[in-house]
């Protein structure tokens, strides 16, 4: 085996055809920044790279958090770390950020990859955590001048079939961001009453059709045919909205099935406790006059930060709340059409 700086070098997974299938075949997805050209081209026509994450607001964040060198910041869900590669750049080398991450396999990728950008150990701590437990990590790093908290799922784990997060590939349907603990959607599935699943639906994704879609998910459970999969479970939902008139369907199919999906992740991951616990602890972990962005995906997210926020600032724990969301620039929507959903409130720490 050849070497290349010291290091065993390692021949990429070889594919059949011109073009690899599957997602273990696509190279450049596993290690998109070394392919400079192929991501520029798939940004500049709106999509996003399969195998990383544009960051959503920078600019806007940087405004707002008004990092200084020397100052101690946490990123509050690491993700690819696009934000806090920004931030560390904002200390200039003088400072801290810690950055904490549920995901036990993006963590490591990510840490390796502030680490390549030239941020070490003196001035970036990753740390393999939950954000609701943020008090934990304020005890031995704490307290901190800024704080972001970036609440989407990462593209990465969208575009990882072997994580089951989208409906659009076959995959295991397990939807954990931390596949370690907890129990799989697909678990979750075999055991939820019919009712439940039908409330689960509506509250965690506003999802119209929540009644007949877990009618026929229950349905085929009694028969013994549970959703184990990404796409069979987007075949139930499919069976489910077919009374729907067949111009409308396919559309209404795609929808549902994207809300389906986030309504399952939310549930299986505890998302809203989990956020909830987070926003009552966050001023505890601040310093006085310290600074935190949020950004939601959904209005049941958005709903729990503004209350939070509210709440807090007519109790004197923040001096200052956002009154109305940020949202990103129509430009950046159109490089981006993740970023469409986006809603960002800050605070200040009184």
């Amino acid at each position: 085996m050849e070497e290349k700086n010291g290091q065993p070098h390692k021949r990429r997974v070889r594919y059949k055809g011109t073009h690899p299938r599957t997602y273990s075949e696509k190279y450049k997805e596993h290690n998109p920044e070394k392919y400079q050209d192929t991501i520029e081209k798939v940004i500049s026509k709106g999509s996003t790279p399969a195998g990383m994450h544009i960051s959503i607001c920078v600019r806007e964040i940087l405004d707002f958090l008004q990092i200084k060198p020397g100052m101690k910041g946490l990123d509050a869900t690491l993700g690819y770390g696009g934000h806090s590669r920004k931030m560390l750049e904002e200390l200039q080398g003088s400072g801290h950020l810690y950055g904490l991450d549920i995901d036990p396999i993006e963590i490591v990728k990510t840490t390796q990859r502030l680490r390549d950008a030239g941020f070490g150990e003196e001035i970036f701590t990753s740390i393999h955590q939950n954000f609701a437990d943020i008090d934990d990590a304020a005890k031995k790093y704490g307290p901190f001048d800024f704080l972001l908290a970036d609440l989407g799922v990462s593209s990465m784990q969208i575009d990882n079939p072997e994580r089951g997060f989208s409906y659009k590939n076959e995959g295991p349907l397990d939807l954990r961001l931390n596949p370690q603990a907890g129990i799989s959607a697909a678990e979750r599935l075999k055991e939820v009453a019919s009712d439940e699943l039908e409330w689960m639906l509506i509250d965690n994704a506003d999802e119209p059709y929540a009644k007949e879609i877990a009618k026929v998910i229950i349905s085929k459970r009694r028969k013994g045919q549970n959703a184990e999969t990404t796409t069979q479970l987007a075949g139930m939902i499919e069976e489910a909205l077919a009374f729907l008139p067949e111009k409308e369907r396919g559309e209404a199919v795609k929808k549902s099935c994207a809300r389906v999906f986030q309504a399952l992740r939310i549930d299986v991951n505890s998302e809203f406790e989990v956020l909830d616990a987070f926003l009552q602890k966050l001023p505890e972990v601040m310093k006085p006059g310290g600074r935190i962005a949020i950004l939601t995906f959904h209005s049941g997210e958005d709903r729990l930060v503004k209350k939070a926020f509210k709440e807090m600032k007519k109790a004197g724990v923040y001096s200052e709340i956002a009154e109305d969301v940020i949202r990103p620039s129509a430009q950046e929507c159109a490089r981006n059409p993740r970023a469409r959903s986006t809603k960002m409130r800050w605070a200040v720490k009184a």
